[in-house]
Protein backbone atom coordinates (compact mmCIF):
# COMPACT_ATOMS: atom_id res chain seq x y z
CA UNK A 1 0.00 0.00 0.00
CA UNK A 2 1.10 3.54 -0.75
CA UNK A 3 0.17 4.53 2.80
CA UNK A 4 2.67 2.03 4.18
CA UNK A 5 5.32 3.30 1.73
CA UNK A 6 4.64 6.82 2.95
CA UNK A 7 4.99 5.62 6.49
CA UNK A 8 8.38 4.09 5.76
CA UNK A 9 9.70 7.37 4.44
CA UNK A 10 8.08 9.20 7.35
CA UNK A 11 10.15 6.95 9.60
CA UNK A 12 13.28 7.92 7.72
CA UNK A 13 12.26 11.56 8.11
CA UNK A 14 11.81 11.21 11.84
CA UNK A 15 15.17 9.56 12.38
CA UNK A 16 17.03 12.08 10.27
CA UNK A 17 15.24 15.04 11.82
CA UNK A 18 16.23 13.79 15.27
CA UNK A 19 19.83 14.51 14.22
CA UNK A 20 21.03 11.78 16.58
CA UNK A 21 23.88 9.48 15.61
CA UNK A 22 22.14 6.71 17.50
CA UNK A 23 19.02 7.16 15.38
CA UNK A 24 21.12 7.09 12.24
CA UNK A 25 22.78 3.85 13.29
CA UNK A 26 19.45 2.28 14.17
CA UNK A 27 18.10 3.18 10.76
CA UNK A 28 21.19 1.81 9.05
CA UNK A 29 20.86 -1.47 10.92
CA UNK A 30 17.17 -1.75 10.11
CA UNK A 31 17.47 -1.11 6.39
CA UNK A 32 20.59 -3.23 6.04
CA UNK A 33 18.66 -6.25 7.21
CA UNK A 34 15.88 -5.70 4.66
CA UNK A 35 15.89 -6.81 1.02
CA UNK A 36 15.58 -3.42 -0.59
CA UNK A 37 18.77 -3.19 -2.62
CA UNK A 38 18.33 -3.79 -6.39
CA UNK A 39 20.21 -6.80 -7.71
CA UNK A 40 22.50 -4.64 -9.82
CA UNK A 41 23.38 -2.22 -7.02
CA UNK A 42 25.02 -2.86 -3.66
CA UNK A 43 25.66 -0.58 -0.75
CA UNK A 44 29.12 -2.05 -0.31
CA UNK A 45 30.64 -0.73 -3.51
CA UNK A 46 28.34 2.21 -4.20
CA UNK A 47 30.04 5.58 -4.31
CA UNK A 48 27.26 7.90 -3.15
CA UNK A 49 24.35 5.75 -1.92
CA UNK A 50 23.90 4.32 1.56
CA UNK A 51 21.29 1.88 2.90
CA UNK A 52 19.12 4.94 3.63
CA UNK A 53 19.16 5.92 -0.05
CA UNK A 54 18.02 2.46 -1.06
CA UNK A 55 15.28 2.40 1.58
CA UNK A 56 14.00 5.71 0.20
CA UNK A 57 14.13 4.37 -3.36
CA UNK A 58 12.16 1.26 -2.39
CA UNK A 59 9.43 3.34 -0.76
CA UNK A 60 9.14 5.55 -3.83
CA UNK A 61 8.87 2.49 -6.07
CA UNK A 62 5.91 1.24 -4.05
CA UNK A 63 4.10 4.55 -4.48
CA UNK A 64 4.81 4.50 -8.22
CA UNK A 65 3.47 0.97 -8.58
CA UNK A 66 0.33 1.69 -6.54
CA UNK A 67 -0.60 5.29 -7.35
CA UNK A 68 0.97 6.27 -10.68
CA UNK A 69 1.80 3.54 -13.19
CA UNK A 70 -1.70 1.99 -13.23
CA UNK A 71 -3.03 5.34 -14.53
CA UNK A 72 -0.23 6.51 -16.84
CA UNK A 73 -1.85 5.36 -20.07
CA UNK A 74 -5.06 7.22 -19.21
CA UNK A 75 -3.18 10.41 -18.29
CA UNK A 76 -1.10 10.22 -21.45
CA UNK A 77 -4.30 10.00 -23.51
CA UNK A 78 -5.89 12.90 -21.61
CA UNK A 79 -2.80 15.10 -21.90
CA UNK A 80 -2.68 15.85 -18.17
CA UNK A 81 -2.20 14.07 -14.85
CA UNK A 82 -3.84 15.19 -11.56
CA UNK A 83 -0.86 17.09 -10.17
CA UNK A 84 -2.47 18.17 -6.92
CA UNK A 85 -3.53 14.63 -6.01
CA UNK A 86 -0.21 13.02 -6.92
CA UNK A 87 1.88 15.77 -5.36
CA UNK A 88 -0.06 15.47 -2.11
CA UNK A 89 0.71 11.75 -1.98
CA UNK A 90 4.38 12.46 -2.65
CA UNK A 91 4.38 15.35 -0.18
CA UNK A 92 2.94 13.18 2.58
CA UNK A 93 5.76 10.73 1.92
CA UNK A 94 8.44 13.43 2.19
CA UNK A 95 9.55 13.02 -1.41
CA UNK A 96 9.07 16.65 -2.50
CA UNK A 97 11.62 18.09 -0.09
CA UNK A 98 14.34 15.55 0.62
CA UNK A 99 17.13 18.15 0.43
CA UNK A 100 15.08 21.11 1.65
CA UNK A 101 15.27 22.67 5.16
CA UNK A 102 13.57 20.75 7.94
CA UNK A 103 11.93 23.90 9.29
CA UNK A 104 9.94 24.21 6.05
CA UNK A 105 8.84 20.60 5.84
CA UNK A 106 11.90 19.11 4.16
CA UNK A 107 14.12 16.26 5.29
CA UNK A 108 17.32 18.32 5.41
CA UNK A 109 19.34 15.71 3.51
CA UNK A 110 22.02 16.36 0.90
CA UNK A 111 21.48 16.50 -2.84
CA UNK A 112 22.46 12.86 -3.35
CA UNK A 113 19.02 11.97 -1.99
CA UNK A 114 17.39 14.12 -4.66
CA UNK A 115 19.40 12.24 -7.26
CA UNK A 116 18.23 8.94 -5.75
CA UNK A 117 14.62 10.16 -5.90
CA UNK A 118 15.05 11.20 -9.52
CA UNK A 119 16.56 7.86 -10.50
CA UNK A 120 13.68 6.01 -8.87
CA UNK A 121 11.07 8.21 -10.56
CA UNK A 122 12.49 6.86 -13.81
CA UNK A 123 10.35 3.77 -13.08
CA UNK A 124 7.28 5.82 -14.02
CA UNK A 125 6.28 4.64 -17.47
CA UNK A 126 6.33 8.04 -19.12
CA UNK A 127 8.55 11.10 -19.06
CA UNK A 128 5.98 13.79 -18.39
CA UNK A 129 5.10 12.99 -14.78
CA UNK A 130 8.70 12.71 -13.52
CA UNK A 131 9.49 15.98 -15.30
CA UNK A 132 6.57 17.70 -13.57
CA UNK A 133 7.77 16.41 -10.20
CA UNK A 134 11.30 17.59 -10.99
CA UNK A 135 10.02 21.08 -11.70
CA UNK A 136 8.48 21.13 -8.23
CA UNK A 137 11.52 19.77 -6.40
CA UNK A 138 14.63 20.86 -8.29
CA UNK A 139 13.73 23.61 -10.75
CA UNK A 140 11.23 26.03 -9.22
CA UNK A 141 12.22 25.80 -5.55
CA UNK A 142 16.04 25.57 -5.09
CA UNK A 143 16.61 29.34 -5.25
CA UNK A 144 13.66 29.96 -2.92
CA UNK A 145 15.05 27.48 -0.40
CA UNK A 146 18.55 28.92 -0.67
CA UNK A 147 17.92 32.67 -0.83
CA UNK A 148 14.26 33.34 -0.03
CA UNK A 149 13.01 35.17 3.03
CA UNK A 150 11.34 33.34 5.89
CA UNK A 151 8.01 34.84 4.84
CA UNK A 152 8.36 33.61 1.24
CA UNK A 153 9.49 30.17 2.33
CA UNK A 154 6.50 29.88 4.64
CA UNK A 155 4.05 31.01 1.96
CA UNK A 156 5.45 29.14 -1.06
CA UNK A 157 8.16 26.61 -0.16
CA UNK A 158 6.44 24.90 2.77
CA UNK A 159 3.19 24.09 0.93
CA UNK A 160 5.17 23.00 -2.14
CA UNK A 161 7.15 20.52 -0.06
CA UNK A 162 3.99 19.25 1.64
CA UNK A 163 2.27 18.86 -1.74
CA UNK A 164 -0.40 21.44 -0.98
CA UNK A 165 0.70 23.72 -3.82
CA UNK A 166 1.92 23.02 -7.33
CA UNK A 167 4.81 25.14 -8.60
CA UNK A 168 5.96 26.04 -12.09
CA UNK A 169 9.05 27.81 -13.44
CA UNK A 170 8.67 30.87 -15.64
CA UNK A 171 11.92 31.39 -17.55
CA UNK A 172 11.57 30.51 -21.26
CA UNK A 173 9.83 32.84 -23.68
CA UNK A 174 9.02 32.69 -27.39
CA UNK A 175 12.23 34.55 -28.25
CA UNK A 176 14.31 33.41 -25.30
CA UNK A 177 14.63 29.71 -24.57
CA UNK A 178 18.20 28.62 -23.96
CA UNK A 179 19.31 32.26 -24.16
CA UNK A 180 17.98 33.24 -20.74
CA UNK A 181 19.60 36.69 -20.86
CA UNK A 182 17.25 37.71 -23.69
CA UNK A 183 13.95 37.42 -21.81
CA UNK A 184 11.61 40.39 -22.30
CA UNK A 185 9.12 40.04 -19.42
CA UNK A 186 9.33 43.15 -17.22
CA UNK A 187 8.54 43.81 -13.59
CA UNK A 188 8.42 47.58 -12.99
CA UNK A 189 8.60 48.82 -9.41
CA UNK A 190 5.68 51.02 -8.29
CA UNK A 191 5.84 51.74 -4.58
CA UNK A 192 5.70 48.45 -2.69
CA UNK A 193 4.67 46.47 -5.75
CA UNK A 194 5.97 45.23 -9.08
CA UNK A 195 3.77 45.57 -12.16
CA UNK A 196 4.51 42.66 -14.45
CA UNK A 197 3.92 42.51 -18.21
CA UNK A 198 5.05 39.93 -20.72
CA UNK A 199 4.68 36.18 -21.15
CA UNK A 200 6.25 32.79 -20.65
CA UNK A 201 6.30 29.78 -22.96
CA UNK A 202 6.64 25.99 -22.46
CA UNK A 203 5.69 26.28 -18.79
CA UNK A 204 5.54 22.81 -17.25
CA UNK A 205 2.65 22.44 -14.75
CA UNK A 206 1.41 25.79 -16.07
CA UNK A 207 -2.31 24.99 -16.25
CA UNK A 208 -2.41 23.53 -12.73
CA UNK A 209 0.20 25.58 -10.87
CA UNK A 210 -0.63 27.63 -7.79
CA UNK A 211 2.49 29.77 -8.08
CA UNK A 212 5.34 30.49 -10.45
CA UNK A 213 9.02 31.11 -9.82
CA UNK A 214 9.22 33.92 -12.37
CA UNK A 215 12.35 35.38 -13.91
CA UNK A 216 11.74 38.97 -15.04
CA UNK A 217 13.70 42.10 -15.87
CA UNK A 218 13.45 44.46 -12.91
CA UNK A 219 15.74 47.19 -14.28
CA UNK A 220 17.34 48.39 -17.53
CA UNK A 221 20.85 47.37 -16.52
CA UNK A 222 23.16 44.77 -18.11
CA UNK A 223 21.24 41.58 -19.05
CA UNK A 224 23.04 39.43 -16.49
CA UNK A 225 22.40 41.89 -13.64
CA UNK A 226 18.93 43.28 -14.30
CA UNK A 227 16.82 40.22 -13.56
CA UNK A 228 15.07 39.00 -10.44
CA UNK A 229 13.27 35.83 -9.41
CA UNK A 230 9.79 36.54 -8.10
CA UNK A 231 7.23 34.29 -6.38
CA UNK A 232 4.09 34.91 -8.42
CA UNK A 233 0.68 33.50 -7.33
CA UNK A 234 -1.05 32.23 -10.45
CA UNK A 235 -4.52 33.36 -9.34
CA UNK A 236 -3.66 37.07 -9.43
CA UNK A 237 -5.65 39.36 -11.74
CA UNK A 238 -3.89 39.72 -15.08
CA UNK A 239 -2.40 36.21 -15.18
CA UNK A 240 -3.79 34.49 -18.28
CA UNK A 241 -3.27 30.87 -19.30
CA UNK A 242 -3.42 31.29 -23.06
CA UNK A 243 -3.41 27.61 -23.95
CA UNK A 244 -2.18 24.16 -23.10
CA UNK A 245 0.48 23.35 -25.67
CA UNK A 246 0.04 20.20 -27.76
CA UNK A 247 3.39 18.37 -27.68
CA UNK A 248 4.78 15.37 -29.54
CA UNK A 249 5.99 13.82 -26.27
CA UNK A 250 5.69 14.29 -22.51
CA UNK A 251 1.96 14.03 -23.15
CA UNK A 252 0.78 13.62 -19.55
CA UNK A 253 2.57 16.80 -18.44
CA UNK A 254 0.55 19.94 -19.01
CA UNK A 255 2.62 22.67 -20.66
CA UNK A 256 1.21 26.17 -20.90
CA UNK A 257 1.71 29.50 -22.56
CA UNK A 258 1.17 32.21 -19.95
CA UNK A 259 0.67 35.97 -20.35
CA UNK A 260 0.93 38.75 -17.75
CA UNK A 261 -1.14 41.91 -18.15
CA UNK A 262 -0.38 44.51 -15.44
CA UNK A 263 -0.04 41.83 -12.77
CA UNK A 264 0.69 43.39 -9.39
CA UNK A 265 2.94 41.49 -6.99
CA UNK A 266 4.27 42.72 -3.62
CA UNK A 267 7.93 43.74 -3.83
CA UNK A 268 8.63 41.43 -0.87
CA UNK A 269 8.00 38.50 -3.24
CA UNK A 270 11.45 38.92 -4.77
CA UNK A 271 13.69 35.96 -3.94
CA UNK A 272 16.93 37.17 -2.36
CA UNK A 273 18.39 40.36 -3.83
CA UNK A 274 16.88 42.30 -6.68
CA UNK A 275 19.03 41.99 -9.80
CA UNK A 276 20.49 38.62 -8.79
CA UNK A 277 17.87 36.53 -10.58
CA UNK A 278 20.10 35.48 -13.46
CA UNK A 279 22.77 34.22 -11.07
CA UNK A 280 20.21 32.41 -8.94
CA UNK A 281 18.72 30.78 -12.03
CA UNK A 282 22.12 29.59 -13.20
CA UNK A 283 22.59 27.92 -9.80
CA UNK A 284 19.18 26.29 -10.13
CA UNK A 285 20.25 24.94 -13.52
CA UNK A 286 23.01 22.88 -11.89
CA UNK A 287 20.46 20.97 -9.86
CA UNK A 288 17.95 20.83 -12.72
CA UNK A 289 20.44 19.30 -15.13
CA UNK A 290 21.75 16.73 -12.69
CA UNK A 291 18.18 15.80 -11.80
CA UNK A 292 17.27 15.39 -15.48
CA UNK A 293 20.24 13.11 -16.08
CA UNK A 294 19.39 10.94 -13.07
CA UNK A 295 15.79 10.64 -14.17
CA UNK A 296 16.58 9.23 -17.60
CA UNK A 297 19.07 6.60 -16.39
CA UNK A 298 16.54 4.21 -14.90
CA UNK A 299 14.24 4.50 -17.90
CA UNK A 300 17.12 3.71 -20.24
CA UNK A 301 17.92 0.63 -18.16
CA UNK A 302 14.28 -0.47 -18.41
CA UNK A 303 14.08 0.13 -22.17
CA UNK A 304 17.22 -1.95 -22.73
CA UNK A 305 15.91 -4.78 -20.54
CA UNK A 306 12.47 -4.79 -22.18
CA UNK A 307 14.17 -4.83 -25.57
CA UNK A 308 16.24 -7.83 -24.49
CA UNK A 309 13.10 -9.63 -23.32
CA UNK A 310 11.21 -8.86 -26.53
CA UNK A 311 14.01 -9.73 -28.94
CA UNK A 312 14.61 -12.98 -27.10
CA UNK A 313 11.03 -13.98 -27.98
CA UNK A 314 10.67 -12.31 -31.38
CA UNK A 315 12.02 -14.43 -34.21
CA UNK A 316 13.18 -13.53 -37.69
CA UNK A 317 14.28 -16.19 -40.16
CA UNK A 318 13.58 -18.80 -37.44
CA UNK A 319 16.12 -17.24 -35.06
CA UNK A 320 15.47 -14.96 -32.05
CA UNK A 321 16.34 -11.38 -32.98
CA UNK A 322 18.55 -11.17 -29.89
CA UNK A 323 20.76 -13.98 -31.18
CA UNK A 324 21.95 -11.86 -34.09
CA UNK A 325 25.37 -10.53 -33.15
CA UNK A 326 24.58 -7.02 -34.38
CA UNK A 327 21.70 -6.89 -31.88
CA UNK A 328 23.28 -8.24 -28.70
CA UNK A 329 26.53 -6.37 -29.40
CA UNK A 330 24.59 -3.12 -29.90
CA UNK A 331 22.68 -3.59 -26.65
CA UNK A 332 25.97 -4.23 -24.86
CA UNK A 333 27.35 -0.97 -26.24
CA UNK A 334 24.29 0.95 -25.12
CA UNK A 335 24.36 -0.51 -21.61
CA UNK A 336 28.03 0.43 -21.37
CA UNK A 337 27.20 4.02 -22.32
CA UNK A 338 24.47 4.14 -19.67
CA UNK A 339 26.91 2.97 -17.01
CA UNK A 340 29.48 5.57 -18.05
CA UNK A 341 26.83 8.29 -17.80
CA UNK A 342 25.80 7.02 -14.36
CA UNK A 343 29.40 7.24 -13.18
CA UNK A 344 29.68 10.83 -14.44
CA UNK A 345 26.43 11.77 -12.70
CA UNK A 346 27.47 10.25 -9.39
CA UNK A 347 30.89 11.90 -9.53
CA UNK A 348 29.31 15.28 -10.22
CA UNK A 349 26.82 14.72 -7.38
CA UNK A 350 29.59 13.78 -4.93
CA UNK A 351 31.44 16.98 -5.78
CA UNK A 352 28.28 19.09 -5.66
CA UNK A 353 27.30 18.04 -2.14
CA UNK A 354 30.80 19.07 -1.00
CA UNK A 355 30.17 22.60 -2.25
CA UNK A 356 32.02 22.47 -5.56
CA UNK A 357 30.96 24.21 -8.76
CA UNK A 358 29.93 21.35 -11.04
CA UNK A 359 28.58 23.45 -13.90
CA UNK A 360 31.04 21.87 -16.32
CA UNK A 361 30.32 18.29 -15.26
CA UNK A 362 26.56 18.89 -15.07
CA UNK A 363 26.64 20.32 -18.59
CA UNK A 364 28.66 17.35 -19.84
CA UNK A 365 26.25 14.92 -18.21
CA UNK A 366 23.18 16.61 -19.65
CA UNK A 367 24.75 16.79 -23.11
CA UNK A 368 25.55 13.08 -22.99
CA UNK A 369 22.15 12.16 -21.54
CA UNK A 370 20.27 13.88 -24.34
CA UNK A 371 22.36 12.34 -27.09
CA UNK A 372 22.46 8.89 -25.54
CA UNK A 373 18.70 8.88 -24.97
CA UNK A 374 18.11 9.63 -28.65
CA UNK A 375 20.62 7.00 -29.73
CA UNK A 376 19.28 4.36 -27.34
CA UNK A 377 15.64 5.06 -28.12
CA UNK A 378 16.25 4.85 -31.86
CA UNK A 379 18.33 1.66 -31.71
CA UNK A 380 16.00 -0.20 -29.35
CA UNK A 381 12.87 0.85 -31.21
CA UNK A 382 14.35 -0.61 -34.40
CA UNK A 383 14.63 -4.03 -32.78
CA UNK A 384 10.94 -3.97 -31.88
CA UNK A 385 10.02 -3.73 -35.56
CA UNK A 386 6.41 -2.74 -36.27
CA UNK A 387 5.51 -3.02 -32.59
CA UNK A 388 8.00 -0.25 -31.85
CA UNK A 389 6.01 2.08 -34.09
CA UNK A 390 2.92 1.71 -31.92
CA UNK A 391 1.92 3.50 -28.74
CA UNK A 392 1.58 0.19 -26.92
CA UNK A 393 5.18 -0.14 -25.73
CA UNK A 394 7.46 1.95 -23.51
CA UNK A 395 10.23 2.22 -26.10
CA UNK A 396 8.07 4.28 -28.46
CA UNK A 397 7.00 6.60 -25.64
CA UNK A 398 10.61 6.98 -24.54
CA UNK A 399 11.61 7.71 -28.14
CA UNK A 400 9.24 10.69 -28.16
CA UNK A 401 9.65 11.88 -24.58
CA UNK A 402 13.45 11.75 -24.42
CA UNK A 403 13.87 14.09 -27.39
CA UNK A 404 13.23 16.95 -24.98
CA UNK A 405 16.39 16.24 -22.98
CA UNK A 406 18.56 17.84 -25.68
CA UNK A 407 16.30 20.92 -25.74
CA UNK A 408 14.85 21.69 -22.30
CA UNK A 409 16.97 23.17 -19.53
CA UNK A 410 19.53 24.37 -22.08
CA UNK A 411 20.00 22.92 -25.54
CA UNK A 412 22.94 20.70 -26.49
CA UNK A 413 24.61 23.65 -28.17
CA UNK A 414 24.38 25.69 -24.97
CA UNK A 415 25.91 22.82 -23.02
CA UNK A 416 28.78 22.71 -25.51
CA UNK A 417 29.31 26.45 -25.11
CA UNK A 418 29.43 26.13 -21.31
CA UNK A 419 31.90 23.26 -21.54
CA UNK A 420 34.08 25.24 -23.94
CA UNK A 421 33.98 28.20 -21.58
CA UNK A 422 35.35 26.05 -18.76
CA UNK A 423 37.93 24.60 -21.14
CA UNK A 424 38.94 28.16 -22.13
CA UNK A 425 38.48 27.39 -25.81
CA UNK A 426 35.80 29.95 -26.64
CA UNK A 427 36.98 32.82 -28.87
CA UNK A 428 37.55 35.96 -26.84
Amino acid sequence: MAVRAAGQIAGICHLYRSSSLGGFRTLSQNVSSSKHTPSNETTVDHLIYTPEHFALKESIKKIIDQEINPHVDQWEAEGKFPAHRIFKILGNAGILGVNKPVEYGGLGLDFSYSVAVSEELGNIRCGGIPMAIGVQTDMATPALARFGSHELKTEFLLPSILGDKVACLGVSEVGAGSDVSSIMTKAVREGDEYVINGGKMWTTNGTQADWMCLLANTSDGPPHRNKSLICLPMDLPGVHIARQIDKMGMRSSDTAEVFFDDVRVPSKNVIGQEGMGFTYQMLQFQEERLWAVANTLTTMDIVIQETIDYTRQRKIFKMPVLHHQTVHFRLAELQTEVELLRSLLHRATALFIKGNDVTKLASMAKLKAGRLARELGDSCLQYWGGMGFTNDVLVSRFYRDSRLISIGGGADEVMLGIICKYMDTLPK
